[in-house]
């Protein structure tokens, strides 16, 4: 075997290497998780009306809050996201930094934004605290980035002399968008709304700040970890993940004949 082989060889098993540690190093805490889980204890909890009640209301306030916090932010998002990639200003570094700011932000200092600015007391008073349409108001911001950003690579993707060539051809800025643009940056919108609705779902920090009631599930977990123990908090947690990823896989399957490839 020659010494540059020898060398290749090498190389691969230190990228496989580093790819197993990765793989390995997700894995096992998901597979711990489970590994302490007890029938026993989600039996009880769907035995106990108090329990259960506070379970279903925590799934649906989390989902619906979820679901309508990433349609607002892909009707504002989309827009925002083609200007970006299609135009240049000279504060589009600060608009892409200020986008880009949640990214980075601890998350019980984003509740505290969150309520300084809209608030009882807040800068616009909306009184959206233990609302609601306080924990929509979490995820909306926490989630804006990845979607924004997502799509924006879309567009940037997108040859410009394609939009050029329609509009020449006589068809409308918005005709053009709509029929041309969007179909063929319908793959990052997926993914942004994905991404989106995957981050509002993992949301605590600020909720625990904002809107920590109507309580979602992420808070019922820590709520019941407190008062209820471990075990009722890992019961819970298992039944959240399974549901989180049968819908992601469902999502996936049913969006993929509407992407264009």
């Amino acid at each position: 075997m020659s010494s540059r082989k020898l060398q290749v060889e090498r190389s691969l098993v230190l990228f496989y290497g580093a790819f197993s540690f990765a793989i390995m190093f997700i894995l096992i805490p998901i597979v711990s998780l489970f590994l302490f889980f007890n029938y026993h204890v989600l039996l009880k909890i769907f035995n106990t009306p108090i329990l259960i009640s506070e379970l279903r209301s925590a799934f649906v306030t989390t989902f619906e809050a979820a679901s309508l916090s990433t349609s607002i932010l892909l009707i504002i998002g989309v827009p925002v996201a083609y200007v970006l990639a299609r135009r240049e200003f000279k504060a589009k570094p600060i608009v892409e930094a200020i986008i880009d700011m949640p990214f980075v932000v601890p998350h019980p200092v984003v509740g505290i934004m969150l309520l300084t600015a809209f608030g009882s007391r807040g800068l616009i008073p909306l009184n959206v605290e233990d609302t609601f349409w306080g924990v929509v108001l979490v995820m909306l911001f926490v989630s804006a980035p990845l979607l924004i950003d997502t799509v924006k690579l879309g567009f940037a993707s997108i040859d410009v002399s394609i939009e050029h060539v329609a509009r020449s051809l006589g068809a409308s800025f918005y005709r053009t968008f709509f029929s041309i643009l969007l179909p063929l940056c319908s793959r990052s919108i997926i993914a942004g709304i994905i991404l989106a609705l995957a981050r509002s779902l993992s949301e605590v920090g600020a909720l625990l700040v904002l809107a920590y009631f109507p309580k979602t599930v992420n808070i019922l977990i820590l709520e019941w970890l407190d008062t209820l123990g471990l075990p009722y908090a890992i019961a819970v947690s298992c039944l959240y993940l399974i549901v989180i990823f049968a819908m992601f896989i469902a999502l996936r399957v049913v969006t993929r004949s509407y992407v264009v490839y």
